[in-house]
């Protein structure tokens, strides 16, 4: 558990932390967000490792190994020079998340008896809720009292305490002897595509979405990827079973769990970040806009769980999107004029509507999979929710960058001898400025760079606007498999019935 939740809050800590990197290294936020999405991508990508490295170590060896790389990429991360250097770093963090997450709750699985399994598990995941909840309100403190570079640093005794709970506690039932062989070449090409790909998103408004680089990486990207759906159809060491797509059931609650990630990863990110960049809040009081949210996980999702036993899933899953899409639409009309609570409150719908969708989702999704391929599906299901988040997040910040500049730009031509509220604003700012003492050319200059931050500010704000949107529209399309979902669970239904 305290392994766990450090990985989590690690991949949280850091969304309060993006306008202080973009400061500290010159770059932006298309850059910047490679601190979350990184992290995410590599974490995806590693737990496909997890059965490799815990046959050859052992789980207990794997366990503290996997946290060491976690430990050395905190101090790359609080010591690098560079952008580049701190996410090398966020990597190693991420594919050390990826294997410990997976092998922890096979531990939980494995130690507990059936009939507590339930229990256990469900305070395994209302820890890495009050983890969610906590990332950001811990790194906001952590900025404002030290700096941005002591958020890498936070996590390390818990790491240090997760090292020697493993050490004297961590059930060893596999052992080196057990080796599985892998597909490497699978591997290899998963990772390619995906890290094309996010380059891609996360690259094209800087160096031109026609530019040659940018089109390479998306056709390098595919063909990876249509590559690497090839050789896991072909592969008798596969790392994935497509065939598990082949049932429409599961099809649909797998493009759900996508969607879902992308929302729940995207709304994380972007709150934060919107109450610093939009609001002018102080990291901490950005931090705290999530925790309400992740108080509400912690105490809806055991009872949604409860329900989804009783209730029609499809249901319980449309109730979560609705209100999910509620919760974004209240966001699109934020400004730096709304209410500090209202924010809170936006985000505390959106994350009860993901709590509505979670348990509910996971449930139809293992129901779709036969018995004794519950593990294969319990993977594919994991690695498309995290998967769906780094795109998620990757796909939102290059939208507002896109339309950061098309608001800015659109403003900019406004801005004419014409224009009467221009000429307000400008003779306003000159005079306040005139008792100074300062001479009249100054003025004008101070005055154009405050209109400037003005446009930028403005032009900001309308584009997190679009971005909420965005993730609001794309809920909405997943109404469709979710009703895919429910048309099929009342034909089995009805076929019992007869």
């Amino acid at each position: 558990m305290v392994a766990s939740f450090t990985m989590v809050l690690s991949g949280t800590i850091v969304n309060v932390a993006v306008p202080d990197v973009m400061g500290a290294f010159g770059v932006g936020q298309g850059l910047a967000q490679f601190l979350a999405t990184a992290y995410l991508a590599t974490m995806t990508a590693s737990q496909l490792l997890g059965r490799w490295i815990t046959g050859w170590l052992g789980r207990r060896a794997a366990f503290m190994v996997v946290l060491a790389v976690f430990a050395a990429g905190g101090l790359v991360c609080a010591g690098s020079p560079s952008i580049d250097v701190l996410i090398l770093g966020r990597v190693m963090q991420g594919f050390s998340a990826g294997i410990v997450q997976p092998l922890v709750l096979a531990a939980i699985i494995s130690v507990f008896p059936p009939e507590r399994r339930g229990l256990a598990t469900g305070i395994y995941i209302s820890g890495l809720g009050l983890a969610l909840g906590f990332g950001p309100v811990v790194g906001g403190l952590t900025i404002d009292g030290l700096g941005w570079r002591y958020i890498f640093l936070v996590p390390l005794p818990f790491v240090a305490a997760a090292l020697l709970l493993g050490a004297l506690f961590m059930p060893d039932e596999e052992h080196p002897a057990q080796r599985v062989r892998f597909d490497w070449t699978g591997y290899a090409l998963l990772c390619v595509s995906i890290f094309c790909l996010m380059y891609g998103i996360a690259n094209g408004q800087r160096l031109g979405w026609g530019s040659s680089p940018i089109a390479g990486c998306f056709g390098l990207g595919i063909a990876t990827g249509v590559l690497f759906v090839r050789s896991q159809l072909r592969s008798a060491r596969a790392i994935f079973d497509f065939s598990l797509l082949s049932n429409p059931r599961f099809a649909a609650a797998i493009l759900v769990t996508f969607i879902y990630g992308a929302g729940n990863f995207s709304i994380t990110y972007a709150t934060p970040v919107f109450g610093q960049i939009v609001q002018g809040l102080a990291p901490t009081a950005a931090g705290l806009l999530l925790l309400p949210a992740g108080l509400v996980v912690v105490v809806v999702t055991p009872l949604i769980g409860r329900a989804s036993d009783r209730l029609p899933p499809a249901g319980i899953i449309t109730t979560g999107l609705l209100i999910f899409i509620g919760g974004t639409l209240l966001f699109s009309g934020a400004d730096v004029n709304t209410p500090y609570l209202q924010v809170m409150l936006f985000a505390a719908v959106c994350r009860f509507g993901m709590a509505c969708v979670t348990p509910a989702l996971t449930a139809t999704s293992i129901d779709a999979v036969p018995e004794d391929r519950l593990n294969q599906g319990a993977g594919t299901i994991n690695f498309f929710r995290q998967l769906g988040g780094a795109f998620g997040i990757n796909t939102l910040v290059a939208l507002l960058e896109r339309r950061t500049e098309i608001h800015a730009d659109a403003m900019a031509a406004t801005q004419s001898a014409g224009n009467t509220a221009m000429r307000e604003l400008l003779g306003h700012a000159g005079d306040l400025l005139a008792p100074g003492g300062l001479p009249e050319a100054a003025h004008d200059l101070i005055a154009m760079d405050y209109l400037g931050r003005v446009i930028a500010a403005q032009a900001s704000t309308l584009a997190y606007q679009d971005g909420f949107l965005l993730v609001m529209l794309v809920f909405v399309v997943a109404l469709l498999p979710t009703g895919l979902i429910g048309r099929m669970d009342r034909r089995r239904r009805r076929a019992r019935g007869r």
